[in-house]
């Protein structure tokens, strides 16, 4: 009789040491899918499937069911409104509104962990400011007393206050900025109701891409770091550790695969955005607006200590954050320690430019700053050129045998941002080298240094076959 007691109490006392075991865990994740930086974070782990393959299953674990949830938002602060409501539990967003995820946590008592770098720049690319393709605005100092709308709280609203103050104006006084998500934006720049539009990735590069609009600011020159990262409730980070590291092992695949094969993932995000997959590529190639570095590297850190003044500025911030506490690298630590990567090395990398191979001589390209990409219907591989003159002569072979260029991509010269070359400006000098340029401003400061001459990209092409151009 006495051991028939202690089987039954032992019976009783299990499950009470193994809380998890009956227990149906919610994994609620915001994502923005339109947000192409974000794909690593969302995206791809949904559509590939990769985040039940870590997610743990022994010890408290064990027995434990999952309710995974994915929802899908066009912006951070939604996802920031959810997370404090506590609807979700990780949210996908950028430095900016990922500053003000953190602030609006500890509003409320609570707290959240930016636990990681999704995809970024140290230069600061990825935003940028658009006009309508027939406006005669040239450069941001045109836009003095003109209307620029732009989503209110998000990364892009962070460079645009940044890139007005460099210029010495005032914000409420010298131009008139108004919210607009990107999806009213486009209708708004064709019907010239704004004289320009800010915005996060892709939709600087989206609008010219699709020929609604002309970009004429990068945010590389603001030059203040930019990223898209992962948040999480820190309530839940604490209950949950193991559930947080499987969730960056599943970012950390993700992000291999896209490194690896920058093509093909930019078509599977282009099937489920609709964003065209040349405008993905512009982002995730390996000469991209943006790196897929995931170790918090100092800049990215610096990123967050701007957006926190500038939510000052915006009087959305009374007190700042505790970034040693609020950037929280102990879960991507642990994570690439599991997928056998040295968290050092990769938070000490400074990576050297990619070795690549001329499409037409088979050489290695020494100079990558000079060189340029073809990406060709009904081909799945960007071929590569070690000249912008190389690659339109042989663009213009590859069009007189009746293919055509999906994209054309060149290296602006000022920022070194990847740019659509269609799209941007050249200067040939006296002994024929060509150089990019963003800006038609910036490439006739350069031609007047070397007495150059500014090109368009049709007579660019020209240029280098040494043929007259007649438009």
């Amino acid at each position: 009789m006495r051991i028939m007691r202690l089987w039954l109490l032992l019976t009783f006392l299990a499950p009470l040491s193994n809380p998890s075991a009956a227990e149906t865990i919610r994994i609620a994740i915001g994502v923005q899918d339109t947000t192409i930086n974000c794909a690593a974070g969302g995206l791809l782990i949904r559509e590939l499937g990769l985040l039940d393959r870590y997610l743990p299953r022994d010890g408290k674990y064990k027995g434990a069911t999952y309710d995974v949830q994915w929802k899908n938002f066009t912006s951070g602060a939604p996802i920031t409104n959810e997370m404090v409501a506590g609807k979700l539990d990780f949210g996908v967003m950028a430095d900016f509104p990922g500053a003000l995820n953190g602030v609006a946590f500890k509003k409320v008592g609570r707290r959240s962990k930016f636990i990681t770098v999704l995809s970024g720049s140290v230069r600061g690319s990825g935003n940028g400011v658009v006009v309508p393709t027939a406006s005669l605005v040239r450069s941001l100092s045109d836009l003095k007393g003109k209307t620029i709308s732009v989503p209110f709280a998000s990364t892009a609203h962070g460079m645009l206050l940044r890139a007005i103050a460099d210029l010495g104006w005032n914000p409420d006084k010298d131009v008139k900025i108004i919210a607009q998500a990107p999806e009213v934006a486009g209708s708004a720049l064709q019907s010239g109701q704004i004289d320009a539009h800010a915005d996060f990735a892709p939709f600087a590069e989206l609008f010219p891409y699709r020929g609604v609009a002309r970009k004429i600011f990068d945010g590389a020159q603001a030059g203040v770091p930019t990223f898209h990262g992962a948040l999480v409730d820190a309530d839940y980070a604490d209950r949950y550790p193991e559930v947080v590291v499987a969730y960056l092992r599943a970012v950390i695949e993700a992000t291999r695969l896209l490194t690896a094969e920058p093509e093909t993932y930019s078509e599977l995000i282009a099937k489920v955005t609709s964003v065209d997959a040349p405008v993905v590529y512009l982002f995730h190639g390996p000469l991209g607006l943006q790196t897929r570095h995931l170790a918090w590297k100092r800049e990215f850190r610096q990123g967050v200590a701007a957006s926190i003044d500038t939510l000052r500025l915006l009087k959305r911030a009374d007190t700042g954050l505790d970034l040693d506490a609020f950037i929280d690298d102990v879960f991507i630590r642990r994570a690439s320690k599991e997928a056998g990567l040295d968290y050092e090395s990769l938070l000490a990398e400074n990576s050297p430019p990619p070795v690549f191979t001329d499409s037409s001589t088979g050489k290695p390209i020494e100079d990558v700053s000079r060189s340029a990409e073809l990406w060709l219907k009904d081909e799945t591989r960007v071929r590569r050129y070690a000249s912008l003159e190389s690659a339109l002569r042989a663009l213009t072979e590859l069009e007189r045998q009746g293919k055509t260029a999906r994209a054309v991509y060149a290296l602006d010269r000022v920022s070194g941002a990847e740019i659509f070359a269609d799209r941007a400006w050249f200067v040939s000098e006296s002994n024929g080298r060509l150089s990019a340029y963003l800006s038609k401003d910036a490439a006739s400061d350069f031609a007047d240094g070397v007495n150059g001459v500014v090109l368009d990209f049709m007579a660019a092409k020209s240029k280098v076959l040494g043929v007259p151009n007649t438009r």
